[in-house]
This record gives structure tokens, sequence and C-alpha cells, in this order.
């Protein structure tokens, strides 16, 4: 072993271990069991097996353990949007979707056609960019893959503006934040703009953070390591204090994580903030935002705020095979179109048909390198089964596999947008960047409708 270091031979690495141990010791805290010390006993620790304690200091060691259960942050909150968990709207066993046969596959599709007749399926598109980029888009030691990233972000940061929602006195919450990437460059365009706060939101620790980069402005960045299924922005201490407008961004939110982010923002965030109450009921605050929130500023008294507690919504969608009917915020479309969990389930399975079910052109570079641009921030986790490309050779073509996924993901989205538009919203889909950037290239945009104020009656 080297001098200073831990006396054990760690058989899987062929090596000695590189930990120090204590004055006097040979061996590190880990493999202390291997030193005789007056007959203690070294067990594993009950919260992670992975690593030993002394049997006698078990106690003391339990209150500091990296893996002891952390206290919930105050803005914990269980399950506050997850949305409602009716059991008996979710079918006990769901049979796979390469398990119908030709005629159930051609009534789903059937029924997915008739469903999706009426509604707009070719989007407009709004490919921008904005300035706080350009330098970045011309470095040339970027490579291919970070060129892709910083195009879509250009576009998104393009749209913000586009939407008036680049302004001073707003709190920017990013969902799904990972590296705060986005966050940093809308930072960047807000270099010379005050009061303004940012949200990172994350639930797994995130490696290689840009949020150093941010240390020396004026611009407030923190972090809150939480599900967003359990996030109440309410009782976030900035927001608390401050009532700043918010702005909810994300690059690519995968699945459910959208739906939960849009009931997290329009639903307790909106509804907590236009009234006093800290924790009120789900159907309470639907009933309140729903009927309220939309009018607020055409009642009869003046309130000191002028603005809707959510100034803008900005959120690049994806991975729409990931989605959940428990955590849907399109569900009462679904029903009025006379669908249901079951359709809900295929659909949001066939809807990986537009981006995975092309076997193919999968060999070809280009989509390689898609697909490698794509998994950098969302984990693809489809078999074969699931894109149904074993089980549907010979039924659909590629092409035909590819529109129904899309109009699956479309369908899908118009019940969001529905949400969005009933929460006194104007929602609206477009197409952020080129196909080539990114096949999960639609952006979801919201921003409140302007209050009606009725004419009085002569």
């Amino acid at each position: 072993p080297q001098p200073g270091r831990c006396a054990h031979f760690v058989l899987r690495k062929k090596r000695f271990c590189r930990m120090i141990p204590a004055p006097g010791r040979r061996f590190c805290g880990e493999h202390g069991h291997e030193e005789e010390q007056n007959d203690r006993k070294r067990i594993p620790c009950p919260l992670d097996p992975k690593h030993t304690v002394y049997e006698d200091q078990l106690q003391k060691h339990l209150k500091k353990c990296n893996s002891r259960e952390k206290p919930k942050p105050v803005y914990f909150v269980q399950d506050i949007n997850a949305g409602l968990k009716d059991v008996a709207e979710i079918p006990e066993k769901q049979v796979p979707l390469s398990s119908l046969s030709i005629e159930e596959l051609q009534n789903l599709i059937t029924r997915l056609k008739k469903a999706s007749n009426g509604l707009e399926l070719h989007l407009e598109e709004q490919i921008l960019s904005h300035q706080a980029l350009q330098e970045a888009l011309s470095d040339p030691k970027n490579g291919e893959s970070a060129f892709k990233h910083l195009k879509q972000q250009a576009s998104i940061l393009g749209n913000m503006e586009r939407l008036h929602l680049l302004g001073p006195g707003r709190c920017f919450v990013e969902f799904g934040a990972g590296r705060g990437k986005l966050s940093h460059w809308v930072d960047i365009a807000l270099e010379k703009v005050e009061s303004v706060q940012f949200l990172l939101v994350e639930r797994a620790t995130t490696r290689f953070k840009v949020d150093g980069k941010h240390k020396k402005r004026d611009s407030i960045f923190e972090r809150l390591q939480v599900d967003i299924q359990h996030l109440c922005l309410n009782k976030v201490p900035i927001l608390e204090k401050k009532k700043l407008p918010v702005v909810g961004i994300g690059k690519h939110l995968c699945g459910a994580a959208t739906d939960l982010a849009l009931r997290c923002l329009v639903e307790s965030y909106t509804t907590c903030c236009d009234g006093k109450d800290e924790e009120p009921a789900p159907k309470r605050c639907r009933a309140a935002q729903t009927e309220v929130a939309p009018h607020k500023s055409a009642g009869n008294e003046s309130t000191t705020e002028d603005h809707k507690p959510v100034a803008g919504i900005v959120i690049a969608l994806c991975c729409h095979h990931k989605c959940d009917w428990t955590h849907y915020v399109g569900r009462e479309f679904f029903k009025s179109v006379g669908l249901g969990p079951v359709e809900f389930h295929y659909f949001q399975r066939m809807s990986s048909w537009a981006t995975c079910g092309m076997q193919e052109t999968t060999d070809k570079a280009s989509t390689s390198e898609d697909q490698t641009n794509d998994t950098e921030e969302h984990e693809h986790t489809l078999s074969r089964t699931a894109s149904g490309s074993d089980t549907l050779q010979g039924i659909l073509s590629v092409e035909e596999r590819k529109e129904l996924g899309c109009l699956c993901k479309r369908l899908i989205d118009h019940g969001r947008i529905e949400y969005l538009q009933q929460q006194g919203y104007k929602a609206a889909l477009q197409y952020y960047t080129e196909s080539a950037v990114s096949l999960e290239n639609v952006l979801l945009t919201a921003v409140p409708k302007p209050s009606v104020i009725p004419e009085p009656t002569k």
C-alpha cells in the first residue's frame, strides 16, 4: 500500500484501497474490521448495506448517515400535483399492444382517427433564435451535439421573447432542469434586467451544474430537489415572500412530468396565490381557477396584484410514451371524444412510432446522431415489442406507423391545450426546431388570456 493509505487490497480492482486511515491506524473506516480493535465488531449499515459501521456506534451513525431519510423541505406537499387517483378508472391488467389482434388494432386506429378528426394537426413553425446565443452558435469549438442543443435553446428563448416573457420582476421556474442550461441562457438574455429569480426543479442530484457561473451576478439561482408531483410553489420561500409572477419553462420535459408541471403551475400555485388559504382542497383549487382566475380583473373590487401569478408557460415536449393516465391533465377531453384509460394506454405506446418505429432507417448515420442527441436528455426505454416493429411487419408500413404515432402525440397534446384553455390561458403548439435537430420538436406555449371587461349598459 502507498504510505498513509489504507492497507486493504481490493480484489475487484486489483489494487490497494486509496482511502486515508485515522492516525495510528492501518485501515480506513470501511475496512477497519480487518484490524483488531479490542474485539469491536463492524456490521452492515441498516440504511445502506453497501457500507459498514462499528456496532457500538450504530445509533450515532444513523443520525448522520448519508442514506438516512432527509427532512422534507417546506415546499413538499405529498401528491399535490398528482391529479385524481380513481382506481376504478384504471384497468387491472393492461394487454400489451403487441398482443392485440389485427381486428382490434384496426378498430383502435379507427377510433384514433375519429377522435382526431377536426383537430389542428398541421402545426405552425416558430423556429426562432435569440441574440444571447449567437456567440455560442458561431463558436467552432462546439461539436454537432452541442450545436443542436444550442439551436433548441435559442429557439425557446426566441419564442419566450415573442410572447413578451423575458422581462424584469419575474421568477423563472425550470422544470426538469438537469444542469440548468436553459435557465443559464435566460439569465444571459436578461443580463441588464433587475429583479430576476430562478428556481431549478430537479428530483435527482446532478453533476456538472452550471449554477456556479451565476454567483457573481445579481440573479438569484435556487435549486429545488423535489419531484414535481410533490412541489407546492406557493410554499417556496422566495415566492411566498415576494409573490413574483412565474414563467414555467422546460426543455424536453418527459411524458407525465409535463402534466405534473402544468398542474403545479395553473392549479396549486395559481389558486393558492389568488386566495389566502395555504392548503386548499384540490376540487376547490380547480373550481376557483376555472371560474374566478380568468375574470379576476373584471371584478368590482380593486386588487393589489394586477397580474396573474403565472405569466406564461414554455415547455418543449417529449416522450409521450411515458405519459400516465392518473397524471394526465387532458382526461376530460379524452372522455368528451369517447375515449378512456384503455385507449390512452395504447395511444401513448403507439406515440413512440413517430420517433422509434422506423426500423429501416435506424442504421443510417443521420438517424443515429439524432437519437444520440435525444438520449442525452431523456432515456428511451422502448423495447422492440413496445415499438411494435415485430408484430406489425406486413400490417402497417413504416410511414403509416410514423403518421399514426404523430397522430397519437397530437391527440395527447390537444388534451393539454384544452386543459390550459379551460384554466384561462391562450395555449398553442408549434414546431420550434427542425426534425433534423431533434425528433421531439414541438413546443407548448401558454399565456393568460386578456381579461374581458364588460361594457357598461346604457
